[in-house]
């Protein structure tokens, strides 16, 4: 038996790719979960979400929140973000956004600016996290 396992959900993006939405990896008493960077595409039509950034963040944000929610975590649960923006002038909407679901004590991040992302996207944005074993 495997101790790496794949997340897939239906309420997220399936994969646009030979790639996993999650893997989760069982460390006994706990498990850790590393995802696919998420786009702002909308799920039903894997197109991306109008209305720029701020949309887009948002689509990626409840994105990834499917895909903890399938590895039985929450946005609670992550203790490491990595933002891929095509600009960083989008970076104070981004950030406006995501402060909205990271309240508290946020995770630690790492903002990149990036060439280009899939499907012309704006942002993408990738978690790990860990929690309890399920």
């Amino acid at each position: 038996m495997s101790l790496q396992q794949p997340v897939q959900v239906s309420d997220a993006p399936s994969a646009i790719g030979p790639y996993s939405q999650a893997q989760f990896v069982d460390l006994g008493d706990r498990r850790m979960l590393w995802s696919a960077g998420q786009v702002g595409l909308d799920p039903s039509t894997m197109e991306l979400v109008p209305g720029g950034v701020e949309a887009q963040t948002e689509r990626a944000l409840l994105n990834l929140t499917a895909v903890l929610a399938g590895a039985g975590l929450t946005l609670a649960n992550v203790v490491k973000t990595s933002v891929f923006l095509v600009d960083m002038a989008d970076f104070q909407a981004m950030n406006g956004i995501y402060a909205r679901y990271f309240q508290g004590v946020p995770p630690a991040r790492t903002t990149i600016a990036a060439l280009g992302l899939p499907k012309n996207a704006r942002v993408e944005i990738e978690v790990v996290a860990i929690g309890p074993r399920g």
